[in-house]
């Protein structure tokens, strides 16, 4: 159960990142796109990063 759920830590901290890098790249080319999906996709970051914390979290708990 454990290597389950680093597994899923280890995918909600890659769907971060990739939701990170895809704000970041929108928020340096500006434009449309920007102004419709910026504060969507950094509020999805945020949304993520609680999620693969709770994750980390749950999993640390499963191991004692």
């Amino acid at each position: 159960m454990n290597g389950f759920m680093m597994v899923l830590v280890v995918i909600a901290m890659l769907i971060t990142l990739g939701v990170l890098f895809a704000g970041l790249f929108s928020m340096a080319r500006g434009g449309e796109f920007n102004q419709k999906y910026g504060n969507k996709l950094m509020r999805w970051r945020v949304i993520m990063q609680g999620v693969a914390l709770l994750l980390f979290a749950l999993a640390a708990m499963a191991g004692n």
